[in-house]
């Protein structure tokens, strides 16, 4: 049996459940118990192997029970799943990256699957965080990370409400999350099919859509202090520094933007560098989670 390679959900690891491929869980169904070995690195440095007896179910896809995941597993997570005939047990095994990667303020240490990280964001509670969850979990995803959603969609996903209210609520939160840096305003196009294009095609009905480009930068390493947060979720009100940000593919920064990176520069706020084509810089502000 060839090895397989899934990403983990929020849910698998809520539910200690790991997906498995459906050859392997046929000739496992019916043997009761199933022994199961965890080959992974802690913080992608330190080795660790876990064994415990799981249960094969079909819930709704096959997928092996009462599996303990270590707290550094996050959703995104890729895990592969073989079975080794030899020693009569599925081996489980994640991969350390070269360097901690910090996506969105969150520190992976194994290798991910982008798409999956980004649907499985964990908006909290704000107005703010429900517009985001409807750009990631509802737009379309590329294989990078970034997703697109159609701006006008937004009221009938976000459940900010109707009315001058709703509007009032929704304007606020989309203007937030566009001066923290989160989203941008980009022009897109829908095809005959109904599919979401970026960027827009010619021939195609034009829309306004909000983008998400996902923060993507090299974490500290394991134990020298400053770690970014272990999962998705909102949190307390907070000052965060200026940064760089990808732009969308054919976006430019704005010359007010290059002023305020060179000021940050002159200011000894970060470090000196050229922003380069397709970045902006998203100067210091306050979030509110």
């Amino acid at each position: 049996m060839r090895n397989s390679r899934f990403a983990l959900v929020r849910a698998d690891l809520e539910h200690g459940v790991c997906p498995l491929p459906e050859d392997l869980a046929e000739s496992l169904k019916d043997r009761g118990p199933v022994t199961v070995v965890l080959d992974h690195r802690v913080r992608g440095v330190t080795p660790a192997r876990e064994t415990f007896e799981s249960e094969v179910v079909l819930d709704p896809g096959w997928r092996l029970t009462d599996v303990v995941w270590p707290p550094d597993a996050r959703p995104g997570v890729l895990v592969s799943v073989s079975w080794k005939s030899a020693e009569d047990y599925v081996l489980l095994r994640t991969t350390a990256l070269d360097e901690p990667i910090r996506v969105d303020g969150v520190d992976y240490y194994h290798h991910y699957d982008p798409t999956v990280i980004t649907r499985e964001f964990d908006p909290g509670l704000s107005n703010r965080g429900q517009v985001l969850n409807a750009v990631r979990r509802l737009g379309r995803v590329f294989d990078d990370g970034s997703a697109a959603f159609p701006e006008a969609e937004l009221p009938a996903h976000c459940g900010l409400g109707r009315g001058k209210k709703g509007t009032f609520l929704l304007r606020n939160a989309v203007d937030q999350l566009l001066r923290e840096g989160y989203v941008t305003r980009v022009p897109g196009s829908t095809g005959p099919d109904g599919e979401l294009n970026y960027p827009a095609v010619d021939g195609e009905e034009n829309l306004d859509l909000l983008f998400y480009a996902p923060l993507v930068e090299e974490a500290p390493l394991p134990g020298s202090g400053g770690e970014g947060h272990g999962d998705g979720a909102e949190r307390r009100d907070h000052w965060v520094n200026g940064f760089v940000r990808r732009l969308p593919p054919g976006a430019h920064a704005s010359r007010k933007q290059f002023t305020l990176h060179q000021q940050a520069i002159e200011k000894e706020d970060i470090d000196g560098f050229t922003l380069e084509p397709g970045y902006t810089f998203v100067k210091r502000h306050h979030r509110n989670g």
